[in-house]
């Protein structure tokens, strides 16, 4: 019975992430950033300013400042993705998946600018009166109550998309990988370290949204500038071969001969697949946390959401490709994702300590992923049905973490990847068709800008 789940649910995420998929994400993405007109790409140092606070009003609407919504957003999307993602990327497309996964965040900086604009353009409420946002509601409230069938579609795929399978799945492995548990304890550890998991995430994710934006925003620095230090000191050691990867990664991204024997079409909707999977844009979830930034200007915000991608796909999945690379543990490699990694870490770090320093890299970005990932799933819910309702999924969230503890990773991914997909959908189309609306705003906000109106 589960393993026809387990076949139905991977044949449904190989059909669902064919070329129509890839030209709406890309595609589309691809006519956001052309469309923009590369403005928003000439404010990245005003984004920063943004980012610190500079214009920051404690009596806008909202919850969390504009750092905090960041913060929140990234530590959802650099997490096992960024690890682990990378090293699946490598091990089903090679090298070249790398390079579609930088053209993805190029077009996925320009899909956030808009998809995150809109968050806060058209904003709703819950029955409580707090603000609440996500393409739930850009839908209902931009493109008006008949297309309320889309918000409900993208709300209930997000129930699933947004599970915390992957992360649970990749810490527990992780942590089995590092302490050489025996075979025959596996599923027993597993089952344990799931359970504890869970019991630690439960004590944050049932404090609300303030409680996750504050989190998240001490973990998020931490856990982004201990990673580049370990990986740099890693591609110092093995400086001789770094030209040649970067040479590897741009031959092979047209080629796709390491692993798919030419397959370029494949090798493609791997890197996309993999970037969408690690920065999220065009999918949704990262304008539901960026809907509750206090502020009330859009574009302001859409500015700050647009930094995501430079910082999860370009600056930490590149180090995650270089260090495996670098190590040349991934040729021939048999294994899963982290277990890659860590491979990759320990060959080139002495005494094994690439062990210890990306364990505890993982524990603090799957815990990031999985604190702030429990908002977008009750968000979800507490659109297709009601604010009290909504708390309660946070019981399913958790008792999900202990199940994916012990599951295989190849159904986690295909169940994941599936959710994604239909997610992406009614994200993007009604992206698009409200793109001037963001356009018309920015125009306005930018003049205000040159003038010194703000």
């Amino acid at each position: 019975m589960f393993s026809t789940i387990q076949n139905l649910v991977a044949e449904f995420s190989s059909w669902i992430w064919g070329i129509p998929l890839l030209i709406l994400l890309i595609g589309g993405g691809l006519y956001l950033f052309i469309y923009s007109g590369l403005v928003p790409f000439r404010y990245i140092g005003h984004a920063i300013a943004i980012l610190r606070g500079k214009y920051d009003k404690h009596d806008s609407p909202g919850d969390l400042s504009h750092y905090e919504a960041l913060s929140s957003a990234i530590a959802a999307t650099v997490g096992m993705g960024n690890i682990s993602g990378v090293a699946i990327a490598i091990a089903t497309g090679g090298p070249g998946a790398i390079f579609w996964m930088w053209v993805s965040a190029f077009v996925g900086m320009a899909t956030k600018f808009f998809t995150c604009s809109l968050s806060v353009m058209y904003r709703g409420k819950d029955e409580e009166g707090n603000v609440k946002g996500g393409p739930m509601y850009v839908i209902t409230e931009g493109l008006g109550k008949k297309w309320k069938p889309l918000a409900v579609f993208f709300s209930f795929a997000g129930l699933f998309g947004t599970l915390p399978a992957f992360q649970a799945n990749q810490l527990t492995q992780t942590l089995i990988d590092v302490f050489e548990v025996n075979e025959s304890n596996t599923f027993i550890a597993k089952l344990l370290l799931g359970i504890t998991i869970a019991i630690i995430v439960a004590l944050v994710i049932f404090g609300g949204i303030k409680r996750i934006g504050s989190v998240a925003g001490k973990l998020v620095p931490v856990m982004v500038v201990v990673y580049l230090i370990t990986v740099l000191t890693i591609l110092i050691l093995k400086f001789d071969v770094v030209p040649s990867i970067f040479k590897l990664i741009f031959t092979d991204a047209f080629s796709g001969k390491s692993v798919l024997g030419g397959a370029l079409g494949v090798l493609i909707i791997t890197g996309v697949k993999r970037a969408a999977f690690s920065n999220e844009a065009g999918l949704g979830t990262a304008p539901m946390m960026h809907g509750t930034a206090k502020t009330k200007e859009p574009i302001r915000e859409g500015l700050v959401a647009m930094l995501g991608p430079a910082i999860d796909t370009l600056l930490v999945c590149t180090l995650t490709a270089l260090a495996i690379l670098a190590s040349g543990v991934w040729k021939g490699f048999e294994g899963n994702g982290i277990s890659m990694t860590l491979a990759a870490f320990d060959s080139v770090l002495p005494y094994n300590s690439g062990s210890v320093i990306l364990t505890i890299c993982v524990l603090i970005f799957a815990f990031s992923t999985l604190f702030t990932y429990s908002f977008y799933g009750y968000s979800c819910l507490s659109y297709l049905t009601n604010f009290k309702t909504g708390k309660f999924y946070n019981y399913i969230y958790i008792a999900t973490i202990v199940i994916a503890s012990i599951i295989k990773l190849d159904f986690v991914i295909n169940l994941i990847d599936s959710a994604y997909a239909l997610m992406a959908i009614p994200t993007v189309i009604s992206t698009l068709i409200l793109a001037p609306k963001v356009k018309k705003a920015a125009s306005e906000y930018f003049q205000k800008l040159k003038m010194n109106e703000f």
